[in-house]
């Protein structure tokens, strides 16, 4: 993995599936990471090849539930987030997924209250010795490069120095978010205080917050000397954010996620959270589509909604056409 000027997609909770990482991939993004996947329930899965449409599951024993899916086309450029308070759990996540994937990530930085509570995500911060532990084992154990993503921490220096303990664990670059773990998303990312890790760091820093447009990218490049830059909502409420050709119409951006989750059969209740985010920042969740999306039941209603129901049908006779010939 290269991680010197490249457009990253952030790891976004119930949104960040197979469908939106080749939509922004298809838009210019470079690298793209999954969703965070709690160590506990991944290490309860099993890999499976999926033949049914060309996929790489891990799916939950005892049920169908697919936690993690992915294919052979992304497979240089994804990244696989892993929520964790211990080492040997991250490892053995790892291990399992390792060679289907770019990249290991483990996730420092989320604020929320599942991920803390767990002494995961942004609980880890405060936790240097953990982190070191964590990371160097899997550095010792694994061949794949492995990540980190961190927030800020209450003061410039402390962040560094958080930092500069994270670079000597061998890792093959750190995504720093520029809001402290107590920062809303409407509070201003403070670029001034990654530019201080990148100063202080020899292995490239992908700099994160506040890209809403594909200047921005340009922008924060600038201001913080950062490798590469990693958007989050910039992309989920318009993926074509990548585009250096400039955004297309988000209805069509809709439509291509549509298409993406019919080929890829993704889980209806993801597909759904997404567009309700991307119809939520445009519009409301009261007007026809949102109610429409909202009362969609299956990713044939949805097609049906967007005006993909040839392609629907053209998928689903394709696979049978397909199983039927096995």
């Amino acid at each position: 993995m290269d991680y010197d000027n490249k457009l990253v997609l952030a790891p976004m909770v119930r949104v960040g599936t197979l469908p939106l990482r080749l939509l922004a991939a298809d838009y210019g993004a470079d690298i793209t990471y999954g969703e965070e996947i709690i160590d506990h329930k991944f290490v309860k899965c099993e890999r499976r090849v999926n033949e049914h449409i060309g996929s790489t599951d891990f799916i939950e024993k005892g049920t169908e539930n697919v936690v993690f899916r992915t294919c052979n086309e992304e497979r240089n450029r994804v990244v696989f987030q892993i929520g964790t308070s211990d080492a040997v759990r991250a490892l053995t996540a790892a291990q399992m997924v390792c060679k289907d994937v770019a990249a290991i990530d483990i996730n420092m930085g989320c604020p929320k209250s599942f991920s803390i509570s767990g002494g995961m995500g942004a609980a880890l911060l405060t936790k240097p010795e953990l982190i070191h532990d964590i990371l160097t084992t899997l550095k010792r154990n694994l061949d794949t490069p492995v990540t980190c993503k961190i927030r800020l921490l209450k003061s410039s220096q402390d962040t560094v120095e958080l930092a500069r303990r994270i670079e000597k664990t061998g890792v093959s670059a750190l995504a720093v978010h520029g809001r402290r773990v107590a920062d809303r998303p409407r509070d201003p990312a403070k670029w001034s205080e990654i530019a201080d890790v990148v100063a202080a760091l020899s292995i490239p820093v992908i700099a994160n917050g506040d890209i809403f447009e594909y200047d921005d990218f340009q922008c924060i490049k600038d201001a913080t000397g950062a490798s590469s830059v990693m958007v989050a909502r910039g992309a989920l409420w318009n993926a074509s954010i990548f585009s250096s050709k400039g955004k297309v119409s988000q209805e069509d951006v809709k439509r291509e996620y549509i298409r993406k989750s019919i080929l890829w059969d993704n889980d209806i209740k993801s597909t759904k959270h997404t567009l309700k985010e991307m119809i939520m920042h445009y519009s409301s969740l009261e007007l026809p589509e949102g109610k429409a999306v909202i009362k969609s039941e299956s990713l044939a209603d949805l097609a049906q909604l967007y005006g993909e129901e040839k392609y629907y049908k053209f998928v689903h006779e394709k696979r049978l056409l397909a199983n039927g010939s096995r």
